[in-house]
């Protein structure tokens, strides 16, 4: 049955605007041109000058040009040990020289990636479509989740054949339109994983076949109704937070 045919915004960086908005003494007067605290010190007596272009826009310049270094290194790997080998994942022992210079010890578990998928009927209401969503128990968060369809990719697998491959076994449908929406890592404080998300459009209904374990309540909802779940604190899995919110700012809906 078809359903359906279908840089981060301009702004200083923190030194930037917390000395520009510095307010001069009692006087209360704002400098003019201030790019950074260096950039005014006045050496031990403290005083500020304006439009000052010395030693202390120098000073400024040298640090930005210090920081662009680190950010233009690579980390230094030293032992990288399997400590733990799974089915889904596999955690590593990693010495390394950060950029930088910081010798450092890190714990990371390595993951092939994963996929989620959006997957929308928007042929009635192009603000406010309905979405697949998904129900289960997570024994991680030991309850159950509404979340989008998703699956780990198999090693070396195309991301968007493993995205039609998950969105056709967990729920039956398939989707004739795809278009990637984005890519985020979860947690890369210590996880490796990426998480590509697609949108799906053009949904064809048809028979799911989950794996053995997985026991999946599949459910149409609007997407004004999942912004509104989100706002009460009803979502809690992080690809659905992120998805569907970009998704609805992406179509202008505001929720309910």
């Amino acid at each position: 049955m078809t359903l359906c045919e279908g840089d981060f915004p301009n702004g200083e960086d923190d030194e930037s605007g917390e000395a520009r908005r510095a307010e001069d003494g009692a006087g209360g007067k704002h400098e003019v041109g201030r790019t950074c605290k260096a950039r005014n010190a006045d050496g031990a007596g403290g005083k500020h000058e304006v439009g000052r272009t010395g030693e202390g826009r120098q000073a400024c310049e040298e640090d930005e040009r210090k920081k662009k270094t680190v950010r233009d290194e690579k980390e230094k790997l030293i032992t990288s040990t399997v400590v733990y080998q799974g089915p889904l994942f596999r955690v590593l022992h990693d010495k390394l020289i950060e950029p930088g210079g910081k010798k450092s010890e890190r714990d990371i578990i390595r993951h092939n990636g994963s996929v989620v998928i959006l997957a929308v009927d928007n042929c009635g209401d192009k603000k406010d479509p309905w979405v697949v969503m998904e129900r289960q128990y997570r024994h991680a968060a030991t309850q159950f989740l509404w979340e989008l369809p998703a699956g780990k990719l198999d090693a070396g697998e195309d991301p968007l054949a493993g995205a039609q491959r998950e969105l056709e076994e967990e729920t039956g449908y398939r989707a004739k339109k795809w278009r990637p929406l984005i890519e985020y890592y979860g947690s890369p404080g210590f996880l490796g994983e990426t998480m590509k998300v697609y949108l799906a459009e053009g949904l064809l209904a048809g028979d799911a076949h989950p794996e053995d374990d997985e026991q999946i309540e599949i459910r149409l909802v609007k997407l004004s109704e999942i912004i509104e779940m989100i706002e009460k604190g009803g979502i809690k899995d992080g690809k659905t937070l992120c998805s569907c919110l970009l998704y609805s700012r992406q179509i202008g809906n505001k929720g309910k």
